[in-house]
């Protein structure tokens, strides 16, 4: 059966870069629709790593990942945006009148006016080691994202990987865990210079272990992780005791569907104009990880950024015959809008 919903933007991606493009929509009387192949709004943050800790979104120290998610959800309920959950957009076609029908796996209809592709997990999978043996552990001590910290405590963990999320995690495991491991193929590491300072400082007082230029090269265990193994540069092994092996080396882009929609793409990603991160189809947006351009960085924060520009050159798309006048929120309030 049918669900038809109209709206003046369908955002694909209720992550915590689609969440916000519904308030900047709405600061400009625009109706939000958003679809995601999960269950739940919040996308990696939520799916992904819900208590992990994120230390650059302004005027927040540090915040849950997931009551990042809660907080915008309150942010954006003065707007009452609607959701389609759980379903993968599969169709979009282009009206004559420019106008978009978008159909997803389970048959919704939304006719909306603008596109946004604010993509999330849907978009993306772990990048995966190779290891001969991987897949019999998947689930019994190998896990791709922390999902559930209080897994970890008192636990042997390895960690791999060079990247923020690497870092980040064995920061906040160090006081959760038994022992902590980071094993990196590399003397230097690609996160925050805080961050690795704090690992190394960690490693200092001896409340974690490095392994620089090295691997992970084996897996060791009967129907649980029981060891990992270590090569080093000089291609020396060592095994080591390890509950859980953590490789956190990034996420793939999957584009999917969204492949075939005519969109100019490089390396998976969608290109955007700067101006206001419009794609080469003229209604149809990209904004977040999903996006590329000269400079790009993956950072929620820069999502937030684009979201804002986005719906100023949407406003015109849905609105073609008003004037825009831009309000400070500071004087008006979400409600003066």
């Amino acid at each position: 059966m049918e669900n038809k919903v109209k709206t003046d933007i369908c955002i694909i991606g209720a992550g915590p870069v689609g969440l916000f493009a519904v308030f900047e929509a709405g600061l400009l009387k625009m109706r939000c629709h958003l679809i995601d192949v999960l269950p739940q709004v919040g996308g990696q943050l939520t799916e992904i790593y819900p208590q992990k800790p994120i230390y650059d979104i302004p005027g927040l120290p540090e915040v849950n990942a997931q009551d990042l998610i809660e907080n915008l959800k309150q942010q954006i309920a003065p707007f009452k945006p609607t959701f389609t959950l759980g379903e993968k957009v599969v169709e979009v076609i282009k009206l004559e009148t420019g106008e978009f029908i978008i159909r997803t796996s389970e048959n919704t209809i939304v006719e909306s006016k603008v596109i946004v592709i604010a993509g999330g997990l849907g978009c993306f999978e772990p990048r995966k080691p190779e290891l001969t043996n991987l897949v019999r552990f998947e689930g019994r001590g190998v896990n791709y994202f922390v999902k559930n910290v209080e897994q970890y405590r008192g636990k042997y963990v390895v960690i791999a990987g060079g990247g923020d999320s690497a870092l980040d995690w064995t920061i906040y495991l160090s006081d959760i865990a038994e022992h902590i491991t980071l094993v990196h193929r590399s003397e230097s590491f690609r996160g925050a210079p805080d961050s690795v300072d704090k690992v190394y400082a960690l490693a200092r007082e001896g409340k974690i272990d490095l392994a620089l230029k090295a691997n992970v090269s084996g897996l060791i265990g009967e129907d649980q992780l029981e060891a990992v193994v270590v090569e080093n540069a000089d291609g020396t092994k060592l095994p080591i005791i390890a509950d859980y092996f953590v490789p956190l080396f990034g996420l793939t882009p999957k584009l999917g569907p969204i492949a075939n929609w005519g969109l100019n793409l490089h390396n998976a990603a969608i290109e955007v104009d700067t101006f206001d991160y419009a794609t080469n189809v003229p209604g149809i947006f990209a904004i977040g990880d999903i996006n590329t351009y000269p400079g790009k960085l993956k950072l929620i924060l820069c999502g937030f950024h684009e979201a804002a520009l986005m719906a100023q050159s949407a406003f015109h798309i849905v609105y073609p015959n008003q004037k825009r006048t831009f309000k400070y929120t500071t004087v008006y309030g979400v409600h003066g809008f």
